[in-house]
């Protein structure tokens, strides 16, 4: 009977809130529609994750695959995307350091926006899971632990890259800052991508022509600087990223791509492959 009363008594909550959002919102913002030519829903991008530290030398520290696909269900009457995000630790890696996490985001196919994002984190001992739903026409949203407002637009951390990924770099020069906002850990963030240059990037996959971007992250317990991380895109049309550097507190981190699939467009970027 407690249960059932605790149950209840939440769900009063939360009908409360999503009418308080709805009857009134704070932000003004409209979303907008968002020209998408970078990623189409057969996408699968496979990275190769290194760790490089005094104490360990440079290992192989695991995988990223990322995968687009339709949902099978709208939400909200919106057709969505839903994207995925997995990463996981490799070999001897997993020994000191075992991560297990998963990233999911159902996004909006016509303004880029994601309405639900799940988040399943396993990293050494930390623990952290969560299950965020997004109200983008009234600004607020409802996570596993918060119900809060939020500017209208803002992205969770999967749909954020892919948003980034359909901005227009063509006139871009060194300096230039791209504004994102995001949710993270019940907190809003707007973040920046600040464009570096245009550079050759050799990988396994063969010479790529390159765009150099640092997004702007949060410091804190993982990262001690603002750019700490270096990225770099494919300069055509799908801007993949194809390698990403990071520093950490402890050490570096490296991903690059190791496989792709499902593209939206010719990979014209590549000038030479080692394939």
């Amino acid at each position: 009977m407690k249960n059932r009363c605790r149950f209840i008594a939440l769900n009063t909550i939360l009908v409360a809130f999503l009418v308080y959002c709805l009857a009134t919102p704070l932000f003004s913002q409209e979303l907008k529609p968002v020209r998408n030519e970078a990623f189409i829903p057969v996408e699968r991008l496979t990275y190769e994750c290194f760790y490089d530290s005094y104490i360990t030398g440079k290992v192989r520290a695991g995988d990223v695959v990322t995968e687009v696909k339709f949902a099978k269900k709208e939400i909200d009457g919106r057709d969505v995307y839903h994207i995925i995000g997995e990463g996981r630790s490799r070999g001897a890696f997993s020994f000191f350091y075992k991560v297990k996490d998963r990233f999911e985001s159902f996004v909006d196919t016509e303004f880029l926006v994601p309405w639900v994002f799940i988040r399943r984190t396993h990293e050494g001992d930390y623990i952290y899971n969560d299950d965020v739903r997004f109200f983008q026409f009234s600004g607020c949203y409802a996570s596993t632990r918060m119900n809060k407002k939020m500017p209208v637009g803002t992205h969770d951390i999967v749909s954020a890259v892919y948003f980034a990924r359909t901005f227009d770099l063509t006139e871009a020069k060194q300096g230039d800052v791209f504004p994102v906002t995001f949710l993270l850990d019940d907190s809003v963030y707007t973040s920046a991508i600040l464009f570096e240059s245009r550079e050759l990037v050799e990988t396994d996959l063969g010479m790529f022509r390159c765009i150099h971007v640092k997004p702007m992250v949060v410091t804190g317990n993982v990262f001690s600087q603002p750019y700490p991380m270096d990225i770099w895109v494919t300069d055509d049309k799908n801007h993949i990223p194809i390698l990403v550097k990071s520093g950490v507190i402890i050490g570096s981190v490296k991903m690059m791509l190791i496989e792709y699939k499902g593209l939206a467009n010719p990979l014209s970027a590549r000038i030479k492959t080692n394939e």
